[in-house]
């Protein structure tokens, strides 16, 4: 059976129909929507078609005499394209709903990160850099006359060369690239094509939105570096949270008892800096003579201690406060780092795999990560490690060696052996 929609025999489009001959009044328009509304059809997409082409053609004549601002039209063009990808294809989900609506906020707090990390990258040198100050200013000398020789000798070669280990990696995790995948083309596997690089993906790659471009065995993006953490500086990012860690450990329980100290002659200087400096004399005092004649008052001793004691004491409880947080919230960053290397993944592969794994439980099967060869592989493969002395060479001193491949191809193995043999 044939249905005719009112609406459809009403209104008549021709290629020959312009704007200019239009001239609709209000009375016809609501016509033409009551008899819209009024059709029995289920959905009649001709009529939908034509009362849009009628309204387009309406409007078609004011569009040069209100043009908006190029920026307002631009926004608004933006705005329709992020509806629109809600229902882009089949395959929409909760995950692409969700990364549509709130792209503006992703995109408002990459640009922040990106023009603000060099701001983070000084203040991680000034913090660094102040308790360096201290330490050779404030502490030394304490060590030097209070500590046995062999306490004076550890602490200046641990400090050195835990200094020397921090300064080191952090250079080179801010400088070294972290790794991108060739733009032109090549023989190399992908995965997939980025959706905004519009570039070939091997495995492990990933997109960073603060960066722009697409970053080999991405972990994360670090502002305090100002940098991508990929395959190439992974290591130094590790070493530098490591060896950083340790110096705050070191510093924290190294100064305890110093921060005790200065935290109970502060306590003692706030009360001495409470009492008055003179007691006025009246009275009956002045007829016994308790003071000389033309005085009037008391004059209470000079504080027993200096401007520079508060300044040392102050300079002591700043380090022990600062090395015992950072301590404890690099701490628990360093561990979970070491925990996901020792599986073989990063921070992006952890939250994939982890999806994986509970799809795969609801089949019944059992999700193995394919870039894990065993924790000791792991970490051999991770630190460079190829021969017993790189333990020493490779680990506890700098070394700039380059890592495991490429970053563009990944040997699976799915059974555990032994990697590199040492």
């Amino acid at each position: 059976m044939k249905f005719r929609c009112q609406l459809a025999q009403t209104v008549s489009y021709t290629e020959n129909f312009t704007p200019k001959e239009t001239k609709w009044t209000l009375f016809e328009i609501q016509h033409l929507v009551h008899a819209f509304y009024k059709c029995r059809m289920r959905w009649c997409p001709s009529s939908v078609l034509h009362l849009l082409r009628c309204v387009r053609l309406r409007s078609c004549g004011r569009r040069g005499r209100n043009r908006l601002p190029l920026w307002i039209r631009e926004i608004w063009v933006y705005m329709k394209l992020l509806v629109q990808s809600l229902y882009f294809n089949t395959l929409t989900d909760s995950n692409v709903v969700f990364d549509s609506v709130f792209e503006p906020v992703f995109l408002t707090v990459d640009y922040i990160t990106r023009w603000f990390g060099l701001v983070f990258v000084c203040l991680v040198v000034i913090l660094t850099s102040s308790i360096v100050v201290i330490a050779y200013v404030v502490l030394l000398p304490l060590i030097l006359t209070t500590y046995s020789p062999a306490w004076i000798a550890w602490h200046v070669c641990y400090g050195h060369w835990n200094l020397i280990m921090i300064a080191f990696h952090y250079y080179k995790a801010a400088k070294t690239s972290p790794g991108f995948p060739p733009t032109e083309r090549n023989d190399s596997p992908f995965v997939s094509v980025c959706k905004k690089c519009i570039v070939p993906k091997p495995a492990r790659t990933h997109h960073c939105g603060i960066c722009n471009r697409c970053i080999l065995k991405m972990d994360h993006h670090c502002p305090w570096l100002n940098n991508c953490v990929g395959h190439f500086n992974h290591r130094y990012f590790f070493s530098f949270c490591l060896f950083m860690t340790l110096g705050c450990v070191y510093c924290s329980i190294s100064g305890r008892n110093l921060f005790l100290d200065a935290y109970n002659a502060l306590e003692r200087f706030k009360h001495l800096d409470m009492e008055k400096p003179g007691i006025p004399v009246t009275g009956m005092g002045l007829l016994i003579g308790l003071l000389p004649s033309g005085q009037t008052s008391y004059q209470t001793p000079a504080p027993t201690y200096t401007f520079k004691d508060k300044v040392i004491n102050k300079c002591i409880i700043y380090m022990w406060v600062l090395t015992s947080t950072v301590g404890v919230a690099l701490g628990a960053l360093t561990v979970w780092h070491a925990v996901l290397i020792s599986k073989g993944e990063t921070s992006i592969e952890r939250h994939i795999n982890s999806k994986e794994t509970k799809r795969l439980a609801k089949r019944g099967k059992v999700y193995r990560n394919p870039f894990s060869y065993g924790r000791l592989n792991n970490w051999k493969i991770f630190l460079g490690v190829e021969k017993r002395s790189h333990w020493l060479t490779r680990v506890l001193l700098p070394s700039g060696h380059p890592p495991y491949g490429d970053g563009l191809t990944w040997a699976i193995f799915p059974l555990k052996r032994d990697l590199i043999p040492v």
